[in-house]
Formats: structure tokens, C-alpha cells, sequence
């Protein structure tokens, strides 16, 4: 029997055990059946604690599928509430956290009822096509407006790192059908060898925007923090929006920040939906 918690950062849900429980690993088979909504406890993937030598605490994050992805914004997020609420934490209102996808910071903001607000350094935005990675060949070694084919549909696209890999689509109309029609589609196409979540974006002003997701790993997706800072870096890097930026989704929004260093901070809630125990053979 391990422990574990169940929250959610609008709408998108996670996981959250103590990796000492488990030896610090999970199989396949584990990850998949613990987020199965039929037959485990159901969620968008596993947040881990783990050891870290470089920050307060280190985090395994998995998807449904059972692949490791590099950074979730919400997912971070999620991570921080239980770190506070259980405890690990004393004392201070910001940690480090070290992801595949590098080391982030994490600001506690407040609680209000069963919310609690955090305030999450997402790090920088790369558009370095070997960095992302993206099979496109381009002088600049960026992928900005390029062409892609699918189901006899063009669409413009362009590509970014915020940790793990976005493909950014701005369309003037957007649905959850066509997140999930295209989404996958896009995300095992041949451009992008360690596949790329998708979010299709439809701009309401310089200041908002409202898009749809799929997530690589986990399929459609109510909510997303690092989509939602994919999303700004390259709307930002195009000029088509300001700095600060309200990003809405079906599960909610989120306030995205970016510099002209294109570093990304990003905050939003969190809630606890439910904790206990359960078998993981």
C-alpha cells in the first residue's frame, strides 16, 4: 500500500506520492493502471518527490501512457500544494524544484478557502529547432510560420521549448474537436521526434487568448501551464501579444508573465480532490 494525494490545477489532475515509497520507480504497467479512471485512481499523470542534489526537491513527473514528461506547469503547481500542506516544507515560501526540464522556483501566494495560489518560474522559452527538438531545416534555426499537412488541411504552426516541447497553431476559430482530431495527429507527426503537445490558440486581444490542448502522453487536456506559457512565448515572440497575458481554457485561466529574455513565470490555483492508499501490484 503507498500513500497518495489527488489534485487538480483547473481541471487537470494529478497524482502526487512520495517517491520513497516506491523506491523512487514505477513500472509501465503501474503508471498506466494507477491513472486509469476505471480500473486505478484516474488522473493526467504522477507527480513523484524525489532526491535532488541541486534543488530543495527534485520531480519525477509521468503521463497516463507511461513516459516521463520534462515539465507541467500545472503539475508544479500541484507539487508545491503538497509540499506545503504535508509538511515538507517549513518555514519559507519559496523552493527550488529540479524537473527533467530543468530547475524552477515556486512562490507560495496565499490560500483562500481550498485553493492555494503559487507563483511558479517557468524558466526560459528556446525556439532553437536541435534544442525543442523539431525536424525542419530553417537558417535561423527556428521554427516560426511553417506549413504542415494534415488530412488534406494546411495549418501555420511554430514550435517551442518551455522545458518540454509545444507546437503553437493561432486559428480564428478553435474547438475541442479540433484539438482532438488534429492534436494527435500533430503530435506523432515526423516533425517532431520525441513527439510535442499541441495547442490551438485563438487570440481575443494582446492581453487574452483562449486555447485548446493536447497534451503529448496524456490526450485532451481542460488545462495546461506549460501550454499556456508555449503559447505566450511565441505570441510574444511574433508581437502578436503583450507580456502579461490571460490565458483561458475549458478548466480555467492562468496568468502568464514573460521578459524580453523570454524568461516565464506563471501562477494560478490548486485543490485537493482527495487522498488515501492503495495497492500498486
Amino acid at each position: 500500500m503507498i500513500n497518495f494525494v489527488k489534485s487538480h490545477g483547473l481541471g487537470n489532475d494529478y497524482i502526487v506520492i512520495d517517491g520513497k515509497e516506491v523506491n523512487y520507480s514505477l513500472k509501465k504497467r503501474e503508471i498506466i493502471r494507477l491513472c486509469n479512471r476505471n480500473y486505478g485512481i484516474g488522473s493526467d499523470g504522477i507527480l513523484m518527490l524525489c532526491k535532488s542534489k541541486n534543488a530543495d526537491f527534485g520531480l519525477k513527473i509521468y503521463n497516463p501512457d507511461g513516459s516521463q514528461a520534462e515539465k507541467s506547469g500545472n503539475g508544479l503547481r500541484i507539487f508545491s500544494a503538497f509540499l506545503f500542506d504535508y509538511k515538507y516544507v517549513k518555514n519559507k515560501k519559496i523552493i527550488s524544484i529540479e524537473t527533467k526540464g530543468g530547475l524552477v522556483k515556486s512562490k507560495f501566494i496565499k490560500k483562500n478557502k481550498n485553493k492555494s495560489f503559487f507563483n511558479v518560474e517557468m524558466g526560459n522559452a528556446i525556439f532553437l529547432n536541435n534544442k525543442i527538438p523539431v525536424k525542419i531545416k530553417d537558417k535561423n534555426n527556428s521554427c516560426l510560420n511553417k506549413e504542415i499537412n494534415l488530412k488534406n488541411k494546411k495549418f501555420i504552426f511554430n514550435a517551442v521549448s518551455v522545458g518540454n516541447p509545444h507546437c503553437v497553431i493561432f486559428l480564428n476559430k478553435i474547438s475541442k474537436d479540433l484539438a482532438k482530431e488534429y492534436g494527435p495527429l500533430i503530435e506523432t507527426h515526423r516533425f517532431f521526434p520525441n513527439k510535442i503537445n499541441v495547442q490551438f490558440v485563438k487570440i481575443i486581444n494582446k492581453s487574452t487568448v483562449n486555447i485548446e490542448i493536447w497534451e503529448r502522453g496524456a490526450g485532451y487536456t481542460l488545462a495546461s501551464g506549460s501550454s499556456s506559457c508555449g503559447v505566450v512565448s511565441v505570441g510574444y515572440k511574433l508581437g502578436l501579444l503583450n507580456s502579461n497575458v490571460k490565458v483561458q481554457m475549458p478548466g480555467g485561466n492562468l496568468n502568464i508573465s514573460i521578459d524580453n529574455n523570454f524568461k516565464l513565470k506563471m501562477e494560478g490555483p490548486v485543490e485537493e480532490i482527495c487522498s488515501g492508499k492503495i495497492h500498486i501490484d
